[in-house]
């Protein structure tokens, strides 16, 4: 496989469209490595009720916009768009922290 340009490197869609297929290749791994730590976090709570943590979603999500803001980003963007990857991550380890007690 080879390497897409670089955006300042586009000269045609193909190119563009290549880029970001790429990207979502890269951020599609990161995610898996993300959930992973949703599965060990599943595994170390010792109960239910601590799995959704509002102090540290808000944590995570003034990180994100930290990092947003000195990366030149819209913050409010990011932030929205990790609100819901941080909501979709409570609920994948709600169901596997369920999992992993279901034959207790």
């Amino acid at each position: 496989m080879t390497s897409a340009k670089l955006p300042e490197q586009c000269e045609t869609m193909i190119d563009v469209r290549a880029g970001v297929d790429q990207v979502d290749r890269e951020l599609v791994a990161l995610l898996v490595r993300r959930f992973g730590y949703m599965d060990a976090a599943a595994r170390i709570k010792p109960d239910r009720a601590s799995v959704r943590d509002e102090a540290r979603k808000a944590e995570v999500l003034d990180n994100v916009a930290r990092e947003a803001e000195a990366a030149g980003l819209e913050s409010a963007r990011l932030r929205a768009v990790w609100n819901e990857l941080v909501e979709q991550s409570i609920a994948y380890e709600a169901v596997e922290w369920d999992r992993l007690r279901a034959n207790r």
